[in-house]
């Protein structure tokens, strides 16, 4: 197994069941159950010292998502450009999310989720095989999908784990 297969396959382990399109749905209305009950105040915690706050992790999980749409469309139509990596950390640094209001995030959450829930579930399931090169690995537009429901349960793991407990 190399080292990407490996880096991809915990988050695919954390996938609760082998319908991973009804876990991307039960994945984001978790998310949205847990940050529905954040206040403002809430939702700028950080469990420690250069971790992100709440909001910042909830636009994070937007920003992937939305990265890994575009790997899904660009692989399920064909593409044969190798398209690049993102660096989380830049983005989160850019992304000024302790800027916005929580409403507006989990909004933008919930759109870009029925976004990718609309993509996966009307492809052609011969589309879901077809393999792209993305950050200098191969992989396929089905696997892809999975970690967009994977990377949701680890970030929903550590809301429960490091955040939730502390608020």
């Amino acid at each position: 197994m190399t080292d990407f297969q490996k880096y991809i396959q915990r988050y695919l382990d954390k996938i609760p069941s082998g319908d991973w399109l009804g876990e991307l749905k039960k994945s984001g209305e978790k998310t949205v159950e847990i940050y529905s009950k954040l206040t403002e105040q809430q939702s700028l915690f950080a469990y420690a010292e250069g971790k992100w706050t709440v909001k910042e992790l909830l636009l994070h999980l937007s920003d992937t998502e939305r990265v890994f749409q575009y790997r899904i469309l660009a692989f399920a139509r064909g593409d044969q450009n190798e398209l690049p990596g993102f660096d989380e950390e830049l983005y989160a640094d850019q992304s000024f999310a302790n800027e916005r209001s929580l409403e507006s995030l989990l909004e933008e959450y919930q759109l870009i989720r029925k976004s990718s829930q609309i993509l996966l579930e009307t492809m052609n399931p011969s589309a879901l095989k077809n393999m792209g090169i993305a950050n200098g690995n191969e992989i396929a537009v089905e696997t892809v999908g999975k970690l967009i429901v994977g990377h949701n349960f680890h970030h929903l793991n550590v809301i429960g784990e490091r955040y939730l407990p502390k608020l």
